[in-house]
C-alpha cells in the first residue's frame, strides 16, 4: 500500500509541475504586461519600459523564466505582481480565505451528498427518492449566482423581518482584525460563513448524492450483497459493511477531483458574497495580465487537487483490498 501512495504521489507532483507550466507558458505568450506603460498618455520613456521588461524577465526565453520564477518559489518567493507588489502575502491571504470558505462546504456537502444518496437508493421510488431527486435536479439546474443571490437576499430579508433588524447573518466578506474573546470571534466567524457555505453546500449535496444513488443502486442488487445476508447479516448490517463500502470506492475519485473545480469554479460565490479568495484573483491577474499571478493561483489548484487525489488513493486503499496488493 506504502508503495503504491509513494508512486501516486510522485505522478501528481509531475502533473502538478506540468500543468503549472502550461499555465505559465500560456500566460506569457498571451499577455502584455508593458501595454499599460506604453499606452499611458504621455507614454512612458523607453528607459522605463527596458527595466520594467527586465524586472519581469520578459527578455528571457518562457521556459528560463519558468524555471527562475520555479527557482524563486522552491525557496518560498513567487515573485512580484505587475504592479511591483509581493506575491507571497497575498497568496497566504487569498488561500487562507478559499479555505475557510470550500473546505467546510465541500466537506459537510459530501457528508450530506453520500447520506441523501445512500437513503434514496435504498428508498427508490419513495416519496424520500423523489424529493431528493427533484431538489437536485432543481439545484443543478440552477446557475451558482442565481443560488448565492437569492440566499443572501434571503438572509437579509430573516435579518430584516424576523430578527427586528438584528443582522445575524452577514453576507458581505469577513471581519478583518477582529479582536476580543474566543466566543466572540467564533460568533463573528459564525455570522460570516453560514450563508456562502450553504450556497457551496447545496450545490454539492446536489451533485454527489446523484452519483451516490446511482453507485449504492449498482451494489443492491449483487451477489455479494445476498452472501452477507444468507451468513446471517441483517440487510441494514449488510449494506453499511458492505454495499456501502464498494459503492464508495468509485465516489473517492470524484471527492477529489471535485475540489479542484470548486476552487476555481468558485468564483461567483466568493464575489457575490464579498470573500476575496483564489478564485476571485485569479480572475483579477488574467485582468492585470499578471504571468506570475495566474502560475501562482495555478500551482495552488494543482497542490490541492494533488492533495486530494492523494486523500482519495489513501481511502480508495482503504476500501478497495485488491490496491494494497
Amino acid at each position: 500500500m506504502i508503495g503504491f501512495l509513494l508512486r501516486r504521489l510522485v505522478n501528481y507532483v509531475a502533473l502538478c509541475l506540468v500543468a503549472t507550466f502550461a499555465a505559465f507558458s500560456l500566460a506569457s505568450l498571451a499577455f502584455s504586461p508593458l501595454d499599460a506603460l506604453k499606452l499611458r498618455n504621455p507614454p512612458a520613456p523607453q528607459s522605463t519600459i527596458d527595466a520594467k521588461a527586465a524586472e519581469l524577465y520578459l527578455n528571457q526565453p518562457i521556459p528560463e523564466r519558468f524555471l527562475t520564477w520555479l527557482g524563486g518559489v522552491l525557496q518560498g518567493n513567487f515573485g512580484r505582481t505587475v504592479a511591483d507588489q509581493p506575491i507571497t502575502d497575498e497568496l497566504f491571504r487569498r488561500a487562507g480565505v478559499s479555505l475557510r470558505l470550500f473546505l467546510l462546504g465541500i466537506t459537510i456537502g459530501i457528508i450530506i451528498g453520500v447520506l441523501v444518496g445512500v437513503v434514496s437508493a435504498i428508498r427508490q421510488y419513495k416519496i424520500s427518492d423523489y424529493v431528493a431527486t427533484t431538489f437536485s435536479f432543481v439545484v443543478l439546474s440552477t446557475p451558482v449566482f442565481v443560488i448565492a443571490t437569492i440566499l443572501k437576499a434571503g438572509a437579509q430579508s430573516v435579518n430584516d423581518n424576523l430578527l427586528g433588524g438584528y443582522q445575524f447573518f452577514i453576507v458581505q466578506g469577513e471581519t478583518s482584525g477582529i479582536d476580543g474573546s474566543f466566543g466572540n470571534v467564533l460568533v463573528d466567524r459564525l455570522q460570516h460563513i453560514i450563508v456562502p457555505t450553504l450556497a457551496i453546500v447545496l450545490t454539492q449535496v446536489a451533485y454527489y448524492s446523484r452519483y451516490q444513488r446511482s453507485a449504492m443502486l449498482d451494489v443492491l442488487g449483487s451477489d455479494f450483497l445476498r452472501t452477507a445476508q444468507a451468513k446471517g447479516l441483517t440487510r441494514r448490517r449488510a449494506l453499511f459493511k458492505h454495499g456501502l463500502r464498494t459503492a464508495l470506492i468509485p465516489m473517492a475519485t470524484l471527492f477529489a477531483f471535485g475540489f479542484g473545480l470548486l476552487i476555481t469554479g468558485g468564483i461567483f460565490t466568493e464575489r457575490i458574497f464579498g470573500w476575496y479568495g483564489m478564485g476571485d484573483w485569479l480572475v483579477t491577474g488574467i485582468q492585470k495580465q499578471d504571468t506570475n499571478i495566474v502560475a501562482t493561483v495555478t500551482l495552488f489548484i494543482a497542490i490541492c487537487v494533488l492533495l486530494a487525489g492523494w486523500l482519495a488513493d489513501v481511502l480508495y486503499a482503504a476500501l478497495d483490498p485488491r490496491v494494497r496488493i
